[in-house]
């Protein structure tokens, strides 16, 4: 069964609190601004593992793991999740996440496994893929035989390669591979920096939920 991410993007204006003199963090409650969907139509699990530690079959240290609901979630937030809880018997862990969190990741950090190996037939647009660590997969080297690119993952060179209409793929992942440009993780980064310049750094968040 298959993992899917729901959520929104809060927002509270702590510019507009600041400039009438309120202590902002305590006096600009955070409202709903947008949802998740369609900005991000979900359907990677790599993504969910980086960030939240969902389906983190490649052994990422997530950024926001199993916080819950924010205490101060807003009302609308509160009662979308809750809708989506009574219709949905699936749905359980539930995050949040900070813009300052995410404009901060650096990009560069990879998971704890060696390596992934993505392999395409036929030139469809479905994928499989493997966590590779001292071993190839065992399934992989019975129907297609040792990788082209070495007996052993510890000393093979990163690449492509094809076996007939297969091709493929031994490549280190890094944060950018998944959230960067082309994951549709870029345009929720890009909605969330545009938000932080009219509400504030501190005062845009995103609250997701899974099922």
């Amino acid at each position: 069964m298959g993992t899917d991410i729901y959520g929104a993007i809060e927002v509270r204006d702590l510019k507009r609190a600041a400039a009438l003199g309120a202590d902002s963090h305590h006096e600009a409650p955070w409202v709903h601004c947008m949802d998740l969907y369609p900005l991000y139509p979900g359907g990677d699990y790599q993504p969910l593992g980086c960030l939240f530690g969902i389906r983190n079959w490649n052994g990422w240290e997530p950024v926001a793991e199993g916080r819950g609901l924010p205490a101060d979630v807003s009302e609308a937030v509160r009662n979308e999740y809750e809708h989506d809880a009574r219709i949905d018997g699936a749905i359980g862990g539930s995050t949040w996440v900070s813009w300052p969190e995410l404009r901060d990741l650096d990009m560069t950090v990879t998971p704890r496994a060696r390596g992934a190996l993505e392999i395409n037939e036929n030139g469809s647009s479905l994928y499989r893929y493997y966590r590779v660590e001292n071993e190839w997969p065992s399934d992989v080297v019975a129907e297609y035989g040792i990788p082209v690119v070495g007996a052993s993952p510890a000393t093979a060179a990163y690449g492509r390669w094809q076996h007939g209409a297969t091709s493929f793929t031994y490549k280190r992942v890094t944060r950018k591979d998944v959230l960067g440009a082309g994951t549709g993780w870029d345009h929720v980064f890009a909605v969330m920096r545009s938000l932080a310049g009219r509400f504030g750094e501190e005062g845009v968040r995103l609250v997701a939920w899974f099922d």
